[in-house]
């Protein structure tokens, strides 16, 4: 999977102007947890690379990057949950859910 690392606050605003062009899915995830473990898992194996002209996936690890977790929960007002996905588009949440809810065929019927 060819999803990029989301390790810094400036990349907040890098993907509010991605999202101009192609959405952008954020997968936050904790290595602490086991139903994130199978979230991300599930999601890995469905994902094809062809996704990725069509969505720009990130991934963060919120243990390592808790700030960011929390920005991003004010930044797009959402509700932090982990794990979580988080579908934006042109600056906005347009989508987000938590544990067994994120599904690889309800985040692609929303792009």
């Amino acid at each position: 999977m060819d999803w990029k690392r989301l390790e810094s606050l400036e990349q907040l605003a890098q993907i509010k102007q991605e999202s101009q062009e192609k959405p952008v899915l954020i997968f936050k995830h904790s290595s602490r947890c086991s139903i994130s473990s199978i979230a991300w898992d599930r999601l890995k194996r469905n994902w094809k690379s062809e996704d990725s002209e069509r969505i720009s996936p990130y991934f963060l690890d919120l243990i390592s990057y808790r700030e960011i977790s929390n920005t991003i929960a004010r930044e797009f007002e959402v509700y932090h949950e982990s794990p979580q996905i988080i579908l934006i588009k042109e600056g906005k949440a347009v989508y987000d859910t938590s544990h067994m809810g994120i599904n690889y065929h309800d985040i692609m019927k929303r792009i």
